[in-house]
């Protein structure tokens, strides 16, 4: 049997597991995430997920149980990926001139490494028009995350875009993006290194489940 597979909804916040949906065999997170948030009230909260979550009727549910939304744009949507990438791409090169912008940089040193990230925010109105706009439930901004990583060996660079139903703030932004890792460090580093679920051999009928 395989391993179990949850989606987890996390309070950035209060560090809280507010639910869990198990993934089903044969399914992927994209048939739980509707489930998991069909269990809580996400009333006022700011949803976070990453392009695996990108999807439009997740956000339809999500902006109908009346919450906001900052989800990872990839190339899991090629024509709307490769459309706000090049429209970036050339704004940045003309300095972003006559446009309403949004911007906030910040630099920080932790674990042998120094992090740049510049953070732009911009109205969807900026960019003329999104392909199929009008099924994407209350977009209102593109936030683009631009990062360098200094380490001691060498330098990484990446650039992100993110879908938002929030007002163009980068500060804003850009903080509801880094929370969004906690599950990582607060939840999933807890469970993997502290409890260690990943060396568990526990596969045999509801044993897993019973574990959780």
């Amino acid at each position: 049997m395989k391993n179990l597979h949850l989606v987890t909804a996390w309070a950035c916040e209060n560090r809280l597991v507010l639910g869990q949906v198990k993934v089903e065999g044969h399914s992927n997170e994209i048939t739980a995430i509707p489930a998991l948030l069909e269990l809580i009230d996400i009333t006022g909260a700011t949803i976070t997920m990453d392009a695996m979550g990108t999807q439009t009727e997740i956000i339809r549910l999500i902006h109908q149980k009346k919450a906001n939304y900052m989800v990872t744009l990839k190339s899991n949507h090629p024509t709307l990926y490769n459309q706000v990438n090049n429209w970036f791409e050339t704004a940045k090169s003309h300095q972003f001139k006559g446009m309403e912008i949004h911007e906030n940089h910040q630099t920080e040193s932790a674990h042998s490494r120094v992090e740049t990230r510049k953070v732009w925010a911009f109205p969807v109105a900026a960019l003329g028009g999104l392909y199929k706009q009008e099924e994407w439930a209350g977009l209102q901004t593109i936030v683009v995350v631009e990062r360098f990583r200094h380490l001691w060996n060498g330098t990484t660079h990446e650039v992100q875009f993110y879908l938002s139903s929030l007002p163009p703030d980068a500060q804003i932004n850009g903080r509801i993006i880094r929370q969004h890792w906690t599950i990582e460090n607060q939840e999933h580093y807890v469970l993997d290194v502290t409890f260690n679920e990943d060396r568990c051999r526990i596969r045999s009928l509801h044993s897993q489940g019973n574990l959780i």
